[in-house]
């Protein structure tokens, strides 16, 4: 699989060049059998020719011969003219009677030194089975092949007198020469043609490849946010021209549907921004009303205290004032809202100050310290608080316990001011703690839930956390940010 993990340009290259090689080595393989085949046959031709010529001279001679033509006269009869028609026919010349026995030989030596005087059993019976009353043998000896033919010699009469064995040795000098001389030029012809064919791999492989090639830059650089641009390739073949235009219809595609989303995008910061202004106007505008209805219930000229009570209400009134000034003006500017203002605060105070807002009896305050000081935004402190009271409110009256309870707790923990707000509400179940903080998500048929969301954001933005714990008996939200040591 490594050759499929290559690039298509390499593939084809490669491919063309293994092409071009294999039928080259395939060719020389085929010749090279091709001429054994051959040199096969023309020995064996060879050979059977002069079987026939010898089979003529001997013929003759029994013909012409004053012996009586039997087989116990044949080493007579032949006796010096089996030496002619060696030198005539460049051969040695056995023959032997109908049982294998030697009978006269051109060379006799041949059979003192190396040669058993009897026939091969095996080269005695295939002759004897044959229909065709002929028998050739192919053996090696001393790293030389040859191929022995066995026939019968016959009188006037068709008689079988000796057997006639002609051991005929293959010189395929000419022919390897031949085939020497045919392989070099069949190798040089395939080198040139495998140079030729490399080359025109290589730039054919370019050539396929160079539209793919830049359609793949080009995917590469496509991005969703960016305009792209399309391909323009002329002389491509139909597939790749095929492919570019699908490219490009996508693009048209694209820049539709970024167009379209950028459009989407921008309404719906236009909603979340507009849903998000009205949440942050009714923030203020609930302690505002409560602290008014206060006033309406509690206002009494002749109190002792009345300048002081009026100042605080005055200074509650003020501030949520500021707070509506302060988002008005980020929203003007497309800012955050409302704008950061860090000082340092007595949390205790400042979360103390934000419950007086609350008329609920059942809100209980506590905190072990007088003082606690942080660095936080007054405002969006006392937003932190009141969301998390609110909510715990709408949680309390949802459940309607016979004891409704909220304790909001103020403790410094190492180095952190935690903020805990808990309740007896009906909690929060287990397939919503997930998705609690998440802007616009709400359980309740009123509001647009980002009270939460927005308790977050402010809390992660001073480097705090909020948490939540919620049972079937208590529900506690836990605020903390680092404190000033």
């Amino acid at each position: 699989m490594y050759f499929y993990r290559k690039s298509l340009r390499t593939r084809i290259f490669l491919s063309l060049f293994l092409l071009v090689l294999g039928a080259s080595v395939l060719i020389a393989i085929v010749t090279v059998f091709q001429y054994k085949e051959e040199a096969q046959d023309y020995h064996r031709d060879r050979l059977l020719r002069k079987e026939a010529a010898i089979r003529e001279n001997i013929n003759y001679i029994l013909k012409t011969t004053t012996y009586p033509v039997e087989t116990a006269q044949i080493p007579l009869i032949f006796k010096e003219k089996i030496y002619e028609i060696k030198d005539i026919h460049s051969l040695e010349i056995f023959l032997y009677d109908l049982n294998g026995n030697l009978l006269k030989s051109s060379k006799p030596s041949f059979f003192k030194d190396t040669v058993l005087p009897k026939m091969n059993e095996k080269a005695l019976n295939a002759l004897q089975n044959s229909p065709t009353k002929s028998y050739i043998k192919e053996f090696e000896e001393g790293g030389q092949k040859y191929q022995s033919s066995y026939t019968y010699i016959t009188d006037s009469y068709f008689k079988p007198l000796a057997i006639l064995n002609l051991p005929y040795i293959e010189d395929d000098g000419f022919i390897t020469k031949e085939l020497t001389e045919y392989l070099y030029r069949l190798g040089v012809a395939y080198f040139f043609m495998l140079l030729v064919a490399t080359i025109m791999a290589y730039f054919l492989s370019k050539y396929i490849t160079r539209s793919l090639k830049e359609i793949s830059d080009k995917l590469s650089e496509t991005r969703f946010d960016t305009r792209n641009k399309k391909i323009h390739i002329s002389d491509t073949p139909q597939e790749i021209a095929v492919l570019i235009n699908s490219y490009n219809q996508m693009i048209d595609e694209l820049e539709k549907s970024a167009a379209q989303l950028a459009a989407s995008e921008r309404e719906t910061a236009w909603r979340e921004m507009a849903k998000q202004v009205a949440h942050e106007i009714k923030n203020p505008l609930t302690p505002m009303r409560l602290t008014v209805q206060s006033f309406q219930r509690k206002f009494d000229c002749n109190d002792p205290d009345f300048d002081t009570k009026m100042a605080e209400y005055t200074n509650t009134l003020l501030q949520q004032i500021d707070t509506l000034s302060s988002i008005a003006s980020a929203f003007s500017t497309y800012a955050k809202m409302p704008a950061q203002q860090d000082e340092t605060l007595n949390v205790v105070k400042i979360s103390k100050l934000a419950l007086d807002i609350f008329n609920e009896d059942y809100i209980y305050f506590f905190s072990d310290e007088d003082e606690i000081r942080a660095r936080f935004d007054r405002t969006q402190l006392i937003r932190v608080v009141t969301n998390l009271v609110k909510n715990s409110i709408q949680s309390v009256e949802q459940e309607k316990p016979e004891n409704p309870r909220i304790d909001v707790v103020v403790k410094m923990e190492n180095t952190f001011v935690n903020i805990s707000v808990s309740d007896n509400g009906i909690g929060v179940p287990e397939e919503n703690r997930s998705c609690i903080f998440e802007p616009q998500f709400t359980t309740k048929t009123s509001g647009m839930g980002l009270g939460l969301g927005m308790v977050k954001n402010i809390v992660e933005t001073y480097g705090g956390t909020i948490t939540l714990v919620s049972t079937q008996e208590k529900t506690t939200f836990k605020v903390s940010f680092p404190a000033m040591i």
